[in-house]
């Protein structure tokens, strides 16, 4: 008989997926799942047709080696994961992941533009409704990738709480040029905004980036929130660009959201990468993380108006 007072030596994870609507991942498709402790060990690799795997006598050792990575993939679709999940004997863990197509493309029946200008009224600033809802059609057309950055960027600020609001609620005015891309866009914003973000980083939760000007030229000053390990909202503020929207005196911001929190790591595995090849921050990519990150948090659902199929 075991002693009563014996610790537990294993641990249990459940990884479930989920597809690019946020919904169950499809039953029947093989999925491959690889299960790695802290210490660079393997313990789980095995292709199961279920969109969900219970691991148990996981070993259990009481310091990094239980900051284990969890990864999924199938074929036709882009492999997922999460680092770190640490396990512990005392309570069962559960990682939900989600795995889009290789070649995903955007759903934005959600995301027309009746729907939209009531969640995002500022995107009809400045013009008359045909207007806009022709630059809106446009940009749905032929710059998909920018516009779901928009909404990754805007549903992500949505859910920043400031000591008064949320990012958004200080928001004017986009800026229509060629800036909206899809890593990031540039908008109008009352200045308090500024003093709202200080304030919020003073709390611990966001850091400031220094000499931000270096990757974000003209700006002034920059923040990135700290909240996830991957896909927080940064927000650069370029307060020598200046214009006034509706009477009021606004500066330009630079909402983004970058796939790594370390600094380090968003030079070296994004920054870098991007300037050699020319490429841009992953929208898709941005979706997934964002999502991950939020589910393994606990908080609301990442869900912007759009979904990946």
């Amino acid at each position: 008989m075991a002693s009563p007072n014996a610790v537990a030596t294993t641990s249990t994870v459940t990884i479930n997926i989920f597809d690019g609507t946020r919904r169950p991942f499809p039953a029947g498709k093989n999925i491959l799942y690889t299960i790695t402790d802290g210490n660079q060990k393997q313990w789980i690799r095995k292709e199961v047709g279920s969109p969900s795997l219970t691991a148990t006598g996981l070993p259990y050792f009481d310091n990094f080696g239980d900051n284990y990575c969890v990864l999924a993939f199938a074929d036709g679709f882009q492999q997922a994961g999460f680092v770190p999940v640490k396990l512990s004997p005392r309570q069962s863990a559960a990682v939900d992941l989600m795995l889009i197509p290789k070649d995903p493309q955007f759903n934005f029946v959600d995301a027309q533009w009746d729907a939209i200008t009531v969640r995002l009224p500022f995107l009809a600033s400045g013009v008359d409704d045909a207007t806009g809802r022709d630059r809106y059609g446009m940009l749905m057309e032929t710059k998909p990738k920018s516009l779901a950055a928009l909404l990754n960027i805007t549903t992500a600020m949505s859910q920043v709480f400031l000591p008064q609001g949320t990012p958004l609620d200080y928001i004017k005015q986009v800026i229509w040029d060629d800036t909206l891309a899809q890593d990031r866009f540039f908008a109008w914003c009352d200045p308090q905004l500024k003093a709202q973000v200080a304030t919020a980083a003073a709390q611990g939760k966001f850091a400031p980036e220094f000499a931000p000007w270096l990757l974000h030229p003209g700006s002034t000053a920059s923040w990135k929130q700290i909240q996830f390990g991957e896909a927080n909202v940064q927000l650069t503020f370029h307060e020598n660009d200046q214009q006034s929207v509706g009477g009021l005196p606004c500066i330009k911001l630079e909402p983004d959201i970058d796939y790594y929190k370390d600094p380090g790591a968003h030079i070296l595995l994004e920054v870098l990468p991007n300037a050699i090849t020319g490429g841009l921050t992953n929208p898709e990519v941005v979706y997934v993380l964002r999502w991950i990150a939020g589910r393994r948090a606990g908080v609301p659902e990442f869900a912007p108006p759009y979904t990946i199929v």
